[in-house]
């Protein structure tokens, strides 16, 4: 029979609706029939492949704005975006891809020229621990981090997330042996400490003392080569950027990080060596050098002149060359001061 009634096509409001019911039996009925259960799951999954078609369009059309804002905003209206992230270990791969591409999408979507997403997860802002501890369970780690890195678009959020405790345990997640999770963590680490100028100097201002001792000692002193390389490419970002010059002048007057960038400049990897030279840059640039580390640049005056000499990128870089120059007339010219 149920072929004779064509049933009308279902708005993207339509859509939402029947996905929260579905979520909520998701979230709420553990011990139903498993016929039924398994239906309604699968309902459910095709219900999330067609509001991802909504927002991303497919190969024969590109997605409407007005079908974008409508589901946007009945998303919001309820608690569809938190059913959604708390019932996602409960979908199949598939469906978790589907979300995962979902709330990435609305995060941009704008709905009277506001990004309504940022209001919902600044009023629901827990959600952010559901995400960031998400990278402790193998299965839903790449999921929850692709969201997490999405949701930190918004400055409100990525202030949250970087003032919390997760951030100390970015420090962990980043060297764990899975090499796929450990990437996706590394990836967030960079978006945080990047994305917000003004929020990350603000942060690296008030955390300084255990930001730097955790990611001397974790990051750049990693027995893993390719953390290291990620984190001196990245400490060279964050301290080259405009925003963070206090920061940046604080550590390039620390013996210690000193030491550090000199173990990096004798790494037999070329790569660390040339990231590591554009931070070691900024101790030899520094027109107020404390005494410790005019002496120990003194001290390692020769070897270090002996390493610059033959010491360039695979590509010529005029730049380089010029910065190399100058750290050398820096170094050479330099008198030991007393203390």
């Amino acid at each position: 029979m149920k072929g004779l009634f064509k049933s009308k096509p279902k708005t993207p409001v339509d859509l939402v609706r029947q996905t929260r019911d579905l979520l909520i039996f998701a979230d709420s009925k553990p011990d139903s029939r498993e016929s039924k259960r398994e239906e309604k799951f699968a309902t459910l999954s095709k219900l999330l492949r067609e509001l991802k078609q909504i927002l991303y369009g497919n190969s024969e059309a590109e997605p409407v704005s007005e079908a974008c804002a409508q589901l946007t905003q009945e998303f919001f209206k309820e608690n569809t975006l938190r059913l959604l992230i708390v019932c996602l270990p409960k979908l199949n791969l598939e469906a978790r891809k589907d979300a995962t591409q979902i709330v990435a999408n609305l995060q941009r979507q704008q709905v009277q020229s506001r990004l309504i997403a940022c209001d919902y997860l600044e009023a629901n802002i827990d959600l952010m621990d559901i995400l960031a501890t998400g990278y402790e369970n193998p299965d839903m780690a790449l999921h929850y981090g692709a969201m997490l890195r999405e949701c930190i678009r918004h400055q409100s959020v990525a202030r949250y997330v970087l003032e919390s405790e997760h951030m100390k345990k970015f420090f962990d997640i980043i060297q764990l042996p899975n090499f796929d999770i450990a990437a996706d963590a590394a990836a967030t680490f960079k978006e945080l400490l990047t994305r917000h100028k003004s929020t990350v100097a603000e942060f690296l201002s008030k955390n300084y003392d255990w930001f730097f001792a955790e990611y001397n000692s974790k990051l750049l002193e990693s027995p893993n080569y390719i953390t290291r390389r990620q984190a001196i490419k990245l400490l060279g970002d964050i301290l080259l950027d405009r925003s963070n010059s206090a920061v940046m002048t604080r550590y390039a007057s620390s013996r210690d990080n000193l030491r550090i960038l000199m173990n990096l400049l004798r790494e037999s990897s070329k790569s660390i060596q040339i990231e590591a030279f554009h931070v070691f840059k900024l101790f030899a640039a520094n027109q107020n050098k404390p005494a410790d580390i005019i002496s120990i640049l003194v001290a390692n005056r020769s070897k270090l002149l002996r390493l610059f000499a033959d010491f360039k990128p695979d590509k010529e870089d005029e730049q380089f060359e010029a910065d190399k120059a100058q750290v050398v007339r820096e170094i050479a010219g330099l008198e030991p001061r007393d203390h």
